[in-house]
This record gives C-alpha cells, sequence and structure tokens, in this order.
C-alpha cells in the first residue's frame, strides 16, 4: 500500500478535530472507522494494541491513541502535531463559549438552555458510572473497591490522589494474591463492515519501524527536552507574576490532574472540583456542572473542560487588567491547556517503547484493574454531587426543581434505555429549558 504523505495525515487529523463528538467512547469509534476500515491505515489489531497501551496511561486515551498512530506513521513530528490538531478546535471553541458563557449566561434565554441541560448532564455522569462498571467491575471484589472508593470520596472527602494510590496498592497485593481477579479479559471486536480483510498500510505483519524502536540514548535525550518543555514556560509564568499568583498556580495543579487522570475525564473531574472549587475558590459549583456541559457539547476530548476552568479563573481576576480580561482569560486557558496534555504528549513519544514490553504482564496491569474499580466509585460520588446541585439548587432547606428531575429522568431513560447519542439528548433538554421559560 502507498505510504500516507504527512499532509495528507495532518489534513485528516484537523477533521477529526473538528467532528470528534462523543466523549473517548465515539471518538475512538469515529477513528476505529477511519483509519481501520476507510482508509486502510492501520490494522485492526495493531489499532486494538495501540488502544491498550493507551487505557492503561493517564491521560485521555482518544488523545493518546492519535498521537500514537500519528507518531506510528509519521515519527515524533506525525505525532505531535496529530494529537495537537485532535486538541486546537477544541480550546478555540471553549474559549469562544467560554467568554458567551460569562458576558451573556444570566441572560434568560441562555439561562433556560443551561438550566436544561445540566439534568441531562447529570443523567450522562450516571450513564458513565454504568458503562465504566459493566466494563471494569467483573468480579465481586473489585464491587467491594468500587463502594470503598465511594465511601471515601463521599462520606470522609478522602482527596483523589490518594484514593488512587490506595488501590493501585490493593491491586498490587492483589494481582500476587488472587490473579484472576485482577486480571484483565478481553473484550470481543466485530469485523469491518464491508466484512473483508483489506491490506492495511500499517498491517499486522509490517515490522516496528526503526522509531518506535526503543533507544536509551534517544529515551534520554527526549526527556531531557520534555522535561524541559515543562520547567521553562513554569519558571517564565513564575518570573513574570509571583509563585503563588493565578498562573503558575494553574500550570501546577493541571499538572497533577494530568498525572492522575486514571480513568478518562470523568475520573478526574472531582479532582479538578476539589482544587477548582473548594481549595482555591476559581468557579463555583453550577459553574462547574455548566463548564461540564460545554465540554459534552463541543468535539474534542471532555477533559477540555480544564479550558472552561481556566478562562473563568483568569477573566475574574483580571491579571492583564479589567479592560484586557478576555486575553486574561484566554491566556490562562491556554497555560492549562499546555499543562494537561504535555504529559500526554511525553507518555506517548517517550514510553510507547516501553509500555510495550509490560503489555499483559499481570504485575503492572493489575494496579490498573483496581484503579479502574476505585474510579466507578469517584464517579458515582461525581454523579451524586451533581444530582444535589441540579435538584436542589437552593439546598436541602429550598425547594425542589421538580422540573429538573424530569429532565434528569427523561435524559436517563433516552441514554441507558434506547442508548441515543449525547448531542440529541442535550439538545432535547435545552428545548426542556427553553419551555421552563414558559412556565409561571
Amino acid at each position: 500500500m502507498k505510504p500516507v504523505a504527512l499532509r495528507e495525515a495532518l489534513s485528516f487529523w484537523l477533521k477529526l478535530g473538528f467532528i470528534s463528538f462523543g466523549g473517548p467512547t465515539g471518538q475512538i469509534a469515529i477513528l476505529h472507522q477511519e483509519v481501520v476500515e476507510k482508509r486502510h491505515w492501520i490494522s485492526e489489531r495493531r489499532f486494538l494494541h495501540a488502544l491498550n497501551y493507551c487505557m492503561v496511561l493517564p491521560g485521555p486515551e482518544a488523545q493518546q491513541l492519535v498521537t500514537y498512530i500519528g507518531w506510528l506513521m509519521h515519527r515524533n513530528l506525525g505525532g505531535i502535531l496529530a494529537g495537537s490538531l485532535f486538541v486546537l478546535p477544541s480550546l478555540f471553541i471553549l474559549i469562544a463559549l467560554s467568554w458567551v458563557y460569562i458576558r451573556f449566561g444570566q441572560v434568560p434565554i441562555i439561562a433556560a438552555i443551561f438550566f436544561g441541560i445540566k439534568p441531562a448532564v447529570t443523567a450522562i455522569v450516571i450513564q458513565a458510572v454504568q458503562r465504566i462498571g459493566s466494563r471494569a467491575l467483573k468480579h465481586q471484589a473489585l464491587w467491594y473497591i468500587a463502594a470503598a472508593s465511594f465511601i471515601a470520596i463521599f462520606i470522609f472527602n478522602l482527596a483523589f490522589p490518594i484514593i488512587i494510590i490506595l488501590a493501585a496498592l490493593i491491586g498490587m497485593w492483589g494481582g500476587k494474591r488472587y490473579p484472576t481477579v485482577f486480571a484483565i479479559t478481553g473484550s470481543s471486536h466485530g469485523k469491518k463492515s464491508d466484512g473483508t480483510n483489506v491490506p492495511a498500510l500499517i498491517d499486522d505483519d509490517t515490522p516496528i519501524p526503526e522509531h518506535a524502536r526503543f533507544h536509551l540514548k534517544k529515551f534520554i535525550m527526549h526527556s531531557v527536552v520534555g522535561l524541559g518543555l515543562w520547567i521553562a514556560p513554569i519558571a517564565l509564568l513564575i518570573a513574570l507574576f509571583d509563585w503563588k499568583s493565578l498562573y503558575p498556580q494553574l500550570a501546577w495543579f493541571f499538572t497533577k490532574a494530568a498525572l492522575l487522570t486514571f480513568g478518562g475525564a470523568y475520573a478526574v473531574l472531582p479532582y479538578v472540583y476539589q482544587g477548582a472549587v473548594d481549595q482555591y475558590h476559581w468557579l463555583t459549583a453550577g459553574q462547574m456542572i455548566d463548564g461540564l456541559a460545554l465540554g459534552e457539547t463541543t468535539p474534542g476530548p471532555l477533559i477540555m473542560i480544564v479550558a472552561f476552568v481556566g478562562f473563568l479563573a483568569g477573566y475574574a481576576q483580571h491579571l492583564f487588567g479589567s479592560m484586557n480580561a478576555f486575553w486574561a482569560g484566554a491566556f490562562a486557558a491556554t497555560v492549562v491547556t499546555w499543562f494537561t496534555f504535555l504529559p500526554s504528549f511525553l507518555f506517548i513519544l517517550l514510553g510507547a517503547p516501553l509500555i510495550e514490553s509490560t503489555h499483559g504482564k499481570l504485575s503492572f496491569t493489575a494496579p490498573l484493574t483496581a484503579i479502574t474499580a476505585a474510579v466507578v466509585g469517584v464517579i458515582a460520588n461525581l454523579g451524586l454531587f451533581f444530582a444535589y446541585h441540579v435538584f436542589f439548587p437552593h439546598g436541602l432547606a429550598g425547594t425542589i426543581s421538580w422540573f429538573s428531575i424530569l429532565i434528569f429522568i427523561g435524559a436517563a431513560i433516552a441514554l441507558l434505555r434506547y442508548k441515543k447519542g449525547v448531542m440529541p439528548v442535550l439538545g432535547c433538554a435545552a428545548l426542556a429549558g427553553l419551555a421552563s421559560l414558559l412556565l409561571p
């Protein structure tokens, strides 16, 4: 098969950045359809092999998979450009939407739309619990880990990183004592849509290209470059502002968040909430839910909600002066995006050859199995948190929003019973929100 030119590949990666709706599951499905079934750039087996690598890494697996395939096809430059083009459209869209949200969010029509979307977002989080739980909780012991995780964060308000560390330790111990419990079971995948086995550019028996092999010298050199790409910007932010000011704190906080996102965006949202709402007070709980709604309705990784958090924090603090609040917010969103996604690029460009050698080894996968189980409990707590703020907007002492409950029930039925897509459900919820303007 004729090699794909870098320009052709970049055109596709940019297109993918604008059409990648539906969260990681939908994005991976679109990517599979395009690069495996339609374009035959990579075989089914090699695609799933790469996906398995990305699933055990912290960070957004869809973006990492795009980076991986781009890297495999066109070396480091191809991987960097592919991953960047997957993210940049959603960054620009969210900066624009965040500004609209701040400027016009209290206009009755806009407020009504968000009023309708919030219960639907709550239903989407519940769907995430069901979807991840059905895949991850294959044994009763894993259910216990999920329940303990929920109790730890809901009742004892235990920090998310501590829950992850404890789950990993349980997995390390359980992998040795009870290997059948913590073994990752393979999932079944159907054939290509046309039923044929068309040779791919990177086929099952295609030798690993030289640039994809592990070389210690290259690993060290790239590690130094990657570390420099983290140190230099954060040092510049500290020099220009101050360590305790907004921008360095955003950089440091979202670096930690990027290293803890096992299980996808829904897993890290509780950590982002604890920091952004409770600790730093960058935004309110209601704004956090609105941000998730915007993230669900835009293309790109769902973790791009962090750009919304950054924009609101930068806009509110006016570090560029009150007349330049938009640019302060846009700069903060860019800072957050850089430090959130930099580790993901490094994990692929540095770690893929090493991770390949550990693939399938229980000593490596057992802790990740336990972490995934714990993540289910954390996401369940997030759903409960959203439900409380949506159904009781003025606290338990206030009135119940019965209309929000009705929208939630309708969205949950559409998602869980009839398997409707996220975008149609959010669209109908927004219309229901507009209808609330007619209520007395």
